[in-house]
């Protein structure tokens, strides 16, 4: 059976007889694993272990993982900086910086690998304006040059432990003030523009071959009246033909509010499909999903589901067995005096 355009999410730290029907679906592509998900490691090890035994081939499973607020397993976990630091870091040393970043990025993806889990959905790539308040310090940096260069370091050290990547939010979150999760943020911005700024770390991540690319719902509406999650412009002449991205496009949760402007979630989905996602996460709502499976299941894009397979992470060492080792040691320290410097500090180590 091959994935299927949905990923959703669970209710819970451990499968209903009611999702598992539902994960069986061949709608269904994947699961994204939020905080209510998590109790302790082994209950999380046994979960994705479930989820990945219903099908073949597996479910992706997936999770917002990229340390200091969005971090969404925390006891026997790394406790992760927020990106923000590394950018600190770069303004003094910016050789120890793109080494942090690679080691922090090891570090995150070996983690979840030795768990299970196929992708944490990063890193963000969105410039720090100062002006976005759900970006913030998630942002590496405050210069596209700043967040290009951390980025790709953050990425390389992701493939070391066999995790693909996912660049969001494209073409770029950081420059509008509303949060889409709560409203629908438009920024004056047009393509010329966002291409000599934000559109950088994209292009070059592209380059370079990242795996994943996940859709902002935000509207440009110098370009489109639609958030660039749900539209053809952004996702199929910009990042499929402009920048020739031939990986996986990935929506924001379709439950935000940003996306709300396409109507009930049955509309929301069939726009985000039509509009070239390859994946579209529906996070938050439970048996609401059911009414779309069918609609989705049948007669799925070959090369979309290709794209969507290819998100599977690569064999890893199992956690218990990566928390002997010294160079994850090493990495949790660094980590450690990372996220310790002081909030208004320069982040020199």
């Amino acid at each position: 059976m091959s994935l299927g355009p949905l990923m959703i999410g669970l209710c819970g730290p451990a499968l209903t007889g009611e999702e598992r029907r539902r994960l069986l679906h061949p709608g269904v592509g994947g699961v994204i694993l939020f905080r209510r998900n998590f109790r302790d490691v082994s209950q999380l090890i046994e979960l994705v272990a479930e989820i990945r035994s219903l099908r073949t081939p597996p479910l992706i499973v997936a999770c917002d993982h990229e340390g200091g607020r969005v971090q969404r397993f925390t006891e026997g976990f790394t406790s992760l900086p927020a990106a923000a630091r590394l950018g600190r870091l770069r303004r003094c040393d910016p050789a120890a910086a793109r080494d942090a970043a690679e080691r922090l990025g090891w570090l995150l993806a070996a983690e979840l690998r030795g768990i299970g889990v196929d992708l944490s959905l990063g890193p963000v790539v969105d410039v720090n304006y100062g002006v976005s308040g759900v970006i913030g310090d998630r942002a590496l940096a405050d210069t596209p040059e700043g967040v290009t260069e951390l980025a790709a370091s953050l990425v390389r050290g992701m493939h070391r432990a066999g995790m693909a990547a996912v660049a969001k939010h494209f073409p770029g979150h950081g420059g509008v003030q509303a949060d889409s999760h709560a409203a629908s943020p438009s920024d004056p911005r047009d393509y010329q523009d966002l291409l000599a700024t934000d559109l950088q770390p994209f292009r070059r991540l592209i380059l370079n071959g990242i795996e994943a690319v996940m859709t902002a719902h935000v509207i440009y509406p110098g370009e489109d009246q639609w958030p660039a999650s749900l539209s053809s412009f952004w996702i199929g002449t910009v990042l499929r033909r402009r920048l020739a991205f031939p990986g996986a496009v990935i929506s924001d949760d379709l439950s935000m509010a940003g996306a709300a402007v396409a109507g009930d979630l049955r509309a929301r989905v069939s726009r985000a499909l039509a509009a070239g996602n390859d994946l579209v996460i529906i996070g938050n709502e439970g048996r609401a999903v059911d009414a779309l499976l069918d609609e989705h299941g049948r007669g799925a894009d070959p090369a979309a589901a290709l794209r969507r397979a290819r998100l599977h992470g690569r064999p890893a060492v199992p956690l218990g067995r990566l928390q002997r080792e010294r160079r994850w040691r090493e990495a949790r320290a660094l980590a450690a005096r990372l996220a310790g410097g002081s909030p208004e500090g320069d982040g020199c180590l």
